[in-house]
This record gives C-alpha cells, sequence and structure tokens, in this order.
C-alpha cells in the first residue's frame, strides 16, 4: 500500500473579532487580501462541529504567495472563550510569525497606526535574527523576524 504524501501547508486560521480590523493589521505587515467571503449553513458545521454556523472570512496571502492566513469572524455560534489574553507559554496558543525587511520599523508602525504593543523587548538572535512577539491592538499575538544578513 502506497503511502499518502503530504503535498503542503494550506494555511493557518485565526478568529478575530473584528475583520475589518484584522485585515488591516495584517495588509500593514504586508500581507494581500485575496478574498473575503460568507461561508453559512449546515454543510460549513459539519466540518467545524458547531452545527448551523455563519462566519465571514477573509483570506491573506504573504507577498510570495506561498502561505496564507484564514481571518475568521464568527456571526454565530457566539464565541466560546478567549484566549488573546493567555501567556504564551500556554497549551495550544497560536502566533504567526513573519519575516520581515525592518523589524524596528514595523514595529513602530504598528503600534502608531494600530495600537500593537510589544510583548517583551525586541531581541536579537545570534548573527542570524532580530525578533519579537507583539500583540495587535485586540490582543492577537504575532511573531516578527528580521534576517540579518552580517
Amino acid at each position: 500500500m502506497a503511502q499518502n504524501k503530504l503535498l503542503r501547508m494550506d494555511n493557518v486560521g485565526i478568529v478575530v473579532e473584528s475583520l475589518d480590523k484584522a485585515i488591516s493589521f495584517f495588509q500593514e505587515i504586508g500581507l494581500k487580501l485575496e478574498g473575503r467571503a460568507m461561508i453559512e449553513g449546515e454543510w460549513a458545521g459539519r466540518v467545524t462541529g458547531l452545527g448551523d454556523q455563519s462566519v465571514e472570512i477573509a483570506m491573506m496571502v504573504t507577498p510570495d504567495g506561498h502561505s496564507r492566513l484564514e481571518l475568521s469572524q464568527f456571526i454565530r455560534p457566539a464565541i466560546v472563550s478567549d484566549h488573546r489574553t493567555a501567556e504564551v507559554n500556554a497549551l495550544g496558543y497560536l502566533r504567526a510569525m513573519f519575516t520581515v525587511e525592518d523589524v524596528d520599523e514595523l514595529v513602530i508602525r504598528l503600534q502608531e497606526k494600530h495600537g500593537a504593543r510589544l510583548v517583551g523587548e525586541i531581541v536579537q538572535y545570534q548573527n542570524a535574527y532580530r525578533l519579537c512577539y507583539l500583540r495587535a491592538a485586540d490582543g492577537l499575538l504575532v511573531g516578527l523576524a528580521q534576517q540579518l544578513f552580517l
């Protein structure tokens, strides 16, 4: 019997409070809005196990076209828990890491335009990266890394 092989990772999904604000935040990082749609009905609930659901999604894509981030805002059923204030070492916690050209400049821009805040500090890892974690104004955790060419 032939072994089934993985073809690719399609996307990472994050449930957000405001789709418009999340789209704007991730566009500021450099992702492009690929599409936006309402996903409704019993068929969708069979996938998620939530029954009859209504969720608006936005698919964001990285500039190279290889990675996608699916943002979901649930209309129904209601949100049942909120992990945005959990510490970064909480089991099952999710963060996305993005490689950027200038981490310092982007952090300042995200703070000024979107109310983001650093979780710790911007640090350098060996001669390879400058990186940090920050939280968007709505609490989403994002990692930023700048590759160093020393």
